[in-house]
């Protein structure tokens, strides 16, 4: 058992919720332990100039943690000028996870920016956003569909995202902070809900790992993204707009 009382296989107790904003097509909040984080999904009739004339669209993210989302209040990047190294790397993950499932070409020449805000940080951010901006993707398109913008219905399936890693010795799923900050080797894994691998990350901080740890901590993974997608599903349940097809086959 972990210090709080999980099992090493088991997820931090998870709420996601849809429909949690007035003004954005779509938005979604996930509460993961004590990580809180808001994503909302916005819809814009252009895209970057490399798209124009193509047909295609695009999705894009942006990341940022609030002054207090950690212990100590850290000062917003827009007083630096530009986002952190660190921030841009995920905003970069959120953005090819979203696109990984999503057919641009059915989505026409548009933009899909989902902003992903960390109200509060206890490890597993990045991952949490992926998992609770698919859920605001979602529900903007199924606007989009509903009121007849949308010719063909572009998600093709799930995708979530969880982290794993050997910590005290023992693989474990879903990393708290206190977990993350002493972990040996530390893993994100972005998975659809076919499962496949959309992206992993992964390091030895405390020494190298081998092929059985990693097979281990990616079959943890596998486990904790499936329970994910159960949630993105239920969040997603009674959306209007969403294609039949789609409910019957337990793609969104």
């Amino acid at each position: 058992m972990r210090e709080d009382g999980r099992h090493p296989s088991e997820l931090r107790p998870c709420t996601l919720n849809r429909g949690v904003l007035k003004y954005p097509e779509g938005s979604a909040l996930i509460l993961l332990g004590d990580t809180r984080v808001i994503a909302t999904a916005s819809v814009e009739d252009k895209v970057p100039h490399f798209l124009k004339g193509t047909g295609r669209g695009w999705i894009t993210a942006e990341y940022a943690m609030l002054p207090r989302a950690t212990p100590e209040r850290n000062p917003r990047e827009v007083a630096a000028g530009r986002p952190a190294g660190r921030t841009q790397e995920i905003q970069r993950l959120i953005g090819r996870s979203l696109r990984a499932v999503v057919d641009l070409e059915a989505l026409g020449e548009r933009t899909l920016w989902v902003d992903c805000d960390v109200l509060q940080a206890d490890g597993g951010t990045r991952t949490a956003a992926i998992t609770a901006g698919f859920v605001a993707l979602v529900e903007a398109l199924a606007r989009l569909r509903l009121a007849g913008r949308l010719e063909d219905w572009p998600v093709r399936d799930h995708v979530a995202a969880i982290s794993a890693g050997l910590v005290d010795g023992s693989a474990v799923l879903d990393l708290s902070y206190a977990e993350d900050s002493r972990a040996r080797v530390d893993f994100n894994v972005v998975m659809t809900g076919r499962g496949e691998f959309v992206e992993v990350q992964g390091t030895g901080e405390g020494g190298p790992f081998t092929a059985d740890e990693l097979d281990g901590l990616l079959q943890l993974a596998r486990q904790g993204v499936a329970t994910l997608i159960r949630l993105q599903q239920e969040a997603l349940a009674g959306l209007e707009g969403l294609p039949r097809e789609e409910r019957e086959l337990g793609c969104v």
